[in-house]
C-alpha cells in the first residue's frame, strides 16, 4: 500500500489537454430505479440526538409559558376577555405550547444539516419564536381578544432564552462527540488537485463540525485502488473514479458526496449523480470554489437558466463603520468600568515586583496603515525588545513570521499569569475609546510583520484591528503562521456584526478554560 503526504498520485492526475478544451463526455443519463435498495447509512446517531432536542425543546417551552401564566395570573390562570367563560389562559398557554412546537418542527430548527454548526440553527429557533407570537397577535386582534402583554412579555424572552440555552448546551456536547469521532457524518469528496485536498484539510482541521471523510474519488483515476493520501495525519483511501461513486458510498456507509470543482465533472454527470444518489438518501453539495467567503456574501442569481454565484464586496464603511464604532465605544467603556478593581491590581503588582514600567507600549499598524501605540500590561523583564533576537534563537523560532513561544525567557512570573487570563490586554480599552482599536478584528502587527506575504497586510489593515478575534477563539497562541493569516483574511472578508458578538462569547470561554494560552 502506498501513502503519499500532501499531493495525488501521478495516476491520479487528470487527462491533460493543452491549449485547447477537453472533449465533452458523454452523459450517461441515471435512469430510475424503483427497485434500487436503499443505501445503509451510518447517520443512526441524528434519530436519538433529534428526539433529544425535540424533549428539552418542548420541556423548555411548557416551562416557560407554566411560569410566564403563574407569574401573571398564578396557578389557576385566569379569563381571556372578553369571553372569559369559554376561554382562559389555561387554554392558551396550551394552544401557545403546541404552537411553538410546530414552528420549530415546521422550520426545520431540527434539521440534522444544521444542527451542531452554524448560526442557521439559533436563526430557525429565533424566527419560529417570533413566528408564533406574530400569529398570536394576529388571532388576538382578529377575534379581539385582550391577552395580557405582561404573560406574553415574559413568555416570549423566557421560552427564546430557554431554547437558545439549551441547543448551545447540546451542541458542546455534541461538538465534543464528534472531536473524539462519534456522531459524525461520513463523507465521500469527488474531485483532484488542489481543491479536494484543501476540502479534506478543511474537514480534518475542525474536527467538531463532523464530517468524516471515508474516501476520495479522483475523476479519470489510472491508479491502483489500494493507493492513498495523507491529509492531517489521517490516511485517506482512493476509492476510485466518478464512475464509481455509488459503489464507494455503498462500502463506506458514507451518507453524503461532497463535489469539488473540476472539469470532468460537468453540468449533466453532476445532474446524473445527485439523481442516482436522490434514489439512496445520500445527500450531495458541491464546492463552489470560493475559499474564505461566508454565507451572506454569496448570492445564487440565476441568469440564462444557469445558477451564478454572486460574491458580494465586503461592507466596511457608510452604517456599518458607524454601528461598529458605537458598539465598540459603548462595550469598551462597560469593561473599563467591570474590570477596573482588577487592573488596578495588577498594575500594583508588577510595579512592586520589578519597580518597572506598568505599561508596556509599542508601534503597531493600524487601519489603513496608520500607526498607532497599543496598550498592554508589562508581562516582559524591561527593554524586552532588544532582547528578541536572542529569544528567537532560544526558542528555536527564528523564521517564525509571528513569533509566540510558550518557553520565552524574558516572561516574567505575573506576566504568565496575566498572558494566560489575557488581563495583559486590557488596557488595550483605552485604545479601543480612542478609536484606534476595536474590540473584535485581526490582531494590530508589529511594522513589517507578514509583509512577504502577497496581499496579506493590504486586507487586513482595511478593518482596525481588534483587542480579540478568531486568532484568539482559534487556538490563540498555539497557531501556526499559516493559520493565522487564513484566520485574518477571513475575518477582513467575512466581518459582520453577529460574527464579532460570537467571537466575544467565545473569547470568554477559552479564557476560562485556559486555551492555547502563554
Amino acid at each position: 500500500m502506498t501513502v503519499i503526504k500532501g499531493s495525488f498520485p501521478a495516476g491520479a492526475n487528470p487527462r491533460a489537454t493543452e491549449n485547447r478544451l477537453p472533449a465533452p463526455a458523454t452523459p450517461r443519463p441515471a435512469t430510475p430505479s424503483p427497485a434500487a435498495p436503499p443505501l445503509p447509512q451510518a447517520r443512526h446517531w441524528s434519530f436519538w440526538f433529534r428526539a433529544l432536542l425535540r424533549f428539552t425543546d418542548t420541556f423548555v417551552i411548557l416551562a416557560a409559558v407554566a411560569i410566564a401564566q403563574i407569574v401573571r395570573f398564578g396557578v389557576q390562570g385566569g379569563p381571556v376577555y372578553p369571553i372569559p367563560n369559554i376561554l382562559g389562559y389555561t387554554a392558551v398557554s396550551v394552544f401557545l405550547v403546541l404552537a411553538w412546537s410546530a414552528s420549530l418542527a415546521l422550520l426545520g430548527a431540527r434539521d440534522v444539516r444544521i444542527i451542531g454548526t452554524g448560526g442557521e440553527e439559533y436563526q430557525r429557533i429565533i424566527q419560529s419564536t417570533l413566528m408564533v407570537f406574530g400569529l398570536v397577535a394576529i388571532i388576538a386582534l382578529l377575534l379581539r381578544l385582550e391577552i395580557a402583554r405582561g404573560y406574553l412579555a415574559i413568555a416570549l424572552p423566557l421560552g427564546l432564552l430557554g431554547l437558545l440555552s439549551s441547543r448551545w448546551l447540546a451542541r458542546r456536547w455534541l461538538s465534543s462527540a464528534r472531536a473524539h469521532g462519534h456522531c459524525s457524518t461520513t463523507v465521500i469528496v469527488l474531485g483532484g488537485g488542489q481543491a479536494a485536498l484543501e476540502m479534506m484539510t478543511g474537514f480534518r482541521r475542525q474536527p467538531a463540525l463532523g464530517y468524516r471523510v471515508a474516501g476520495v474519488c479522483i475523476p479519470d483515476y489510472e491508479g491502483p485502488v489500494d493507493q492513498r493520501i495523507t491529509v492531517h495525519g489521517e490516511s485517506i483511501p482512493i476509492l476510485g473514479d466518478q464512475d464509481t461513486v455509488i459503489e464507494a458510498v455503498r462500502a463506506t456507509r458514507a451518507n453524503t458526496v461532497a463535489v469539488t470543482a473540476t472539469e470532468q465533472i460537468g453540468p449533466q454527470r453532476l445532474r446524473d449523480l445527485a439523481w442516482q444518489l436522490q434514489e439512496h438518501g445520500v445527500d450531495l453539495v458541491v464546492h463552489p470554489g470560493v475559499i474564505d467567503v461566508a454565507g451572506p456574501r454569496l448570492k445564487i442569481r440565476p441568469v440564462a437558466g444557469m445558477p451564478l454565484l454572486h460574491v458580494e464586496e465586503p461592507q466596511y464603511e457608510g452604517a456599518t463603520r458607524i454601528k461598529k464604532a458605537l458598539f465598540d465605544r459603548c462595550g469598551a467603556l462597560a469593561a473599563l468600568m467591570l474590570f477596573a478593581p482588577v487592573m488596578i491590581v495588577v498594575a500594583l503588582a508588577i510595579k512592586l515586583h520589578d519597580r518597572g514600567p506598568v505599561f508596556y507600549r509599542q508601534v503597531r499598524v493600524g487601519k489603513s496603515g496608520e500607526e498607532l501605540r497599543m496598550w498592554k500590561f508589562r508581562s516582559m523583564v524591561p527593554h524586552a525588545d532588544t532582547l528578541l533576537d536572542e529569544a528567537r534563537a532560544a526558542c528555536g523560532k527564528e523564521d517564525d513570521t509571528f513569533f509566540k513561544a510558550e518557553n520565552d525567557p524574558r516572561i516574567t512570573p505575573i506576566g504568565r499569569f496575566i498572558r494566560r487570563t489575557s488581563i495583559d490586554e486590557l488596557p488595550q480599552l483605552f485604545n479601543v475609546l480612542r478609536g484606534e482599536m476595536s474590540l473584535v478584528g485581526p490582531r494590530p502587527l508589529v511594522k513589517g510583520e507578514g509583509e512577504h506575504i502577497p496581499g496579506y497586510v493590504e486586507r487586513r489593515i482595511l478593518v482596525r484591528p481588534g483587542m480579540t478575534g478568531l486568532w484568539q477563539v482559534s487556538g490563540r497562541s498555539g497557531l501556526s503562521d499559516d493559520d493565522r493569516v487564513r484566520l485574518d483574511l477571513s475575518y477582513v472578508e467575512n466581518w459582520s456584526m453577529m460574527q464579532d458578538i460570537v467571537i466575544m462569547w467565545r473569547t470568554v470561554r477559552t479564557v476560562i478554560n485556559g486555551d492555547g494560552a502563554y
